[in-house]
């Protein structure tokens, strides 16, 4: 489809019956966003062939990314007051676009500041199993940054991370002494407008899929065996509603990119990495990457309504930073409440006690927890011990335990969004 190869899924088929397997989209979960599907075992004609490359090639980007570099050139050496941008195409405008764009609203005097902040520029692609363009607070960007250059890192693989990635190319470009570079993966083809082609690869999380062929991939290896490994790191801040075991696959390959250089493919070391994702998806992570641990730090974002900093109790943001470099290493900030815990050997959030019983920091999402003696677990402050389920829920719960399908029947078959009892 036009985002890359697509993936192989299982349809579940009612009680006691195999699911039938089929592709679809890597990346959109909606049919709306990309309607690709095939059984496994379905012949494709000739002429389904032929029209799905057709279909393909007429959802390409209006121009490549060497073609958008050369704009950006001519763009750059105009006056301010010939420099514009369309909101509607989301594109940068030379004067001889100007009159087909005539009727399309557009910002002017688009200045050299705005031009290395791209993500303030362009509107944020908020289809959240998608692109989920949730920008980083400058609060965390810092603190990531921060945190890089304290660890000693000099590049990064910026993986979904545009805001840290132009933080980091603006401080290049204005400070003599900076000695931190950033490579760019994203799926938003619209950041190739300020890029170059070592700066920023057209990529898909999802499916480990360079747009720009062999190329691309071949810029972001050597990014990432440069210095012969050393000093490198992945960061990365996948949607949320996307597939953990499709992204984890992915990462395994440029963790095995990385392994293609002496030194990593000499020892069991592992490309450091800081993946960015709600702590709810903890389980699921360790399950792919056991070396795994998350932080307490609460990762926020400017144009989510919900994940900021600060707030209290269940409002928190649940975004954390999971990650396979030693605990005690990731200094989260003493300003913000953050302390070191002794006997887990890593910082905490304020509210997050030691349970002398589970002798581990409990907490997950920032409030304290209790500990359960009959479940022998420490649990949300806000469950109680149920006799009937024997385990610790929320009080006004519903005893009777459904079979695995539908959310709002629980039958089988069927998914929430096409429930009949919806109607």
């Amino acid at each position: 489809c036009p985002l890359g190869p697509a993936l192989l899924f299982v349809k579940t088929g009612q009680e006691n019956t195999e699911g039938r397997r089929f592709y679809a989209c890597s990346a959109c979960r909606d049919r709306k966003d990309c309607n690709f599907f095939q059984w496994e075992n379905e012949k494709v004609s000739e002429t389904r062939l032929a029209a799905r490359e057709e279909y393909n090639r007429n959802h390409q980007p209006s121009f490549t990314h060497g073609q958008n570099v050369e704009r950006y050139k001519d763009f750059v050496l105009l006056p301010l007051s010939k420099r514009r941008f369309c909101q509607e195409c989301q594109q940068l405008l030379l004067p001889a676009e100007w009159e087909k764009h005539s009727d399309h609203q557009f910002r002017c005097d688009i200045s050299t500041a705005q031009l290395r902040s791209p993500s303030r520029l362009l509107y944020p692609l908020e289809n959240k199993k998608t692109n989920a363009q949730y920008l980083f607070a400058d609060r965390s960007c810092q603190f990531l940054l921060d945190l890089i250059i304290d660890l000693g890192f000099r590049r990064v693989l910026s993986v979904g991370t545009p805001r840290l990635h132009e933080m980091i190319q603006s401080k290049d470009s204005q400070e003599e002494d900076f000695r931190v570079r950033s490579l760019l993966l994203d799926i938003d083809f619209r950041y190739s407008q300020f890029y170059t082609e070592d700066e920023f690869c057209h990529y898909n999380m999802f499916n480990h899929h360079f747009f720009g062929g062999e190329v691309a991939s071949e810029t972001c290896r050597k990014f990432l065996c440069e210095d012969n490994g050393e000093g490198v790191i992945m960061i990365t801040d996948p949607p949320f509603g996307g597939l953990v075991e499709a992204l984890a696959f992915s990462f395994k390959k440029l963790m095995a990119m990385w392994k293609e250089t002496e030194k990593g493919g000499h020892n069991n070391q592992e490309l450091p990495i800081f993946w960015i994702f709600p702590y709810f998806f903890e389980s699921r992570i360790l399950e792919f990457f056991p070396s795994f641990s998350m932080m307490d730090y609460q990762v926020d974002y400017d144009n989510h309504a919900l994940y900021k900093h600060g707030k209290t109790g269940r409002r928190q943001s649940p975004v954390r930073i999971f990650t396979n470099l030693t605990p005690s290493k990731i200094v989260l900030p003493v300003e913000e409440g953050y302390r070191f815990c002794a006997i887990c050997q890593r910082y905490v959030s304020p509210g997050n006690q030691h349970c002398e019983i589970c002798n581990s920091c409990t907490s997950k999402d920032g409030r304290r927890w209790k500990h359960c003696v009959l479940c022998q677990k420490c649990v949300k402050p806000s469950w109680f011990h149920c006799d009937n389920c024997n385990c610790c829920t929320l009080q006004n719960h519903t005893c009777e335990k459904t079979d695995a399908g539908c959310f709002v029947c629980g039958k089988s078959g069927h998914k929430r969004s096409t429930c009949p009892s919806l109607s």
